[in-house]
């Protein structure tokens, strides 16, 4: 009586196939995840962009605000061991302003990315939400099509409302909560103090330092 058995050229065959499939497979997932990864970043590069001019207007200066930039690490005032990075504007070379790219680590749901827009005298000239992960409607204060909460740091300084004002109300300090949330908005006003005090500490070499190369 026959037994059927499976040539040895056609299982080597067989397993050859199965791993030309599985190589192929592998590498298209890690093509999409390149793809999608590249998409995903150059949409955040163009959001940061678009708001970089809500903060400082175009005829405040002559250079190329979105070249003008290097990234810097500092834990006292930026916890978590982010990277900040630092757009200059300038007007005939003399400093106008600067937009600080940070993060509030410490809000209710997580990360809240912000753009912090300082005027060379140290006031604030406006400060954004570019991303958060905050709970649909205790979160929607941030968004400036929502609430106009976020624009009420423009014209704010370290002196005003000095340090004890730095703060929302319910600890004492000078900046609304949301109506049934305290730790987001505790968590941006903490973050834009940090970037106010960090820039009066670092002025001259915040303005100084060599520009970086812009990502492609």
């Amino acid at each position: 009586m026959g037994t059927d058995r499976a040539a040895p050229g056609g299982a080597w065959r067989s397993a050859l196939a199965l791993g030309l499939v599985a190589a192929l497979g592998t590498g298209l997932l890690a093509g999409i995840h390149h793809l999608t990864r590249e998409k995903i970043a150059s949409q955040e590069r163009r959001a940061v962009l678009d708001q970089l001019g809500q903060l400082v207007a175009a005829n405040r200066y002559d250079n190329a605000l979105h070249d003008d930039h290097f990234s810097f690490s500092d834990n006292r005032r930026f916890p978590g061991g982010q990277a900040v990075t630092v757009y200059r504007a300038r007007l005939r070379g003399e400093p106008i302003a600067m937009v600080m790219k940070l993060v509030a680590p410490d809000g209710y749901n997580g990360d809240i990315q912000l753009l912090v827009g300082i005027n060379a005298d140290g006031s604030l000239c406006g400060v954004r939400v570019t991303s958060h992960k905050e709970t649909p409607g205790l979160g929607d204060d941030l968004e400036t099509s929502r609430s106009d909460w976020i624009l009420g740091f423009s014209g704010r300084s370290l002196a005003n409302p000095g340090h004890a004002g730095w703060a929302v109300r319910k600890d004492g300090g000078q900046f609304d909560q949301f109506t049934g949330a305290t730790i987001t908005p505790r968590a941006v006003v903490k973050a834009v103090y940090g970037a106010l005090s960090y820039y009066a500490e670092n002025r001259q070499t915040l303005f100084d330092h060599p520009a970086e190369p812009t990502d492609p």
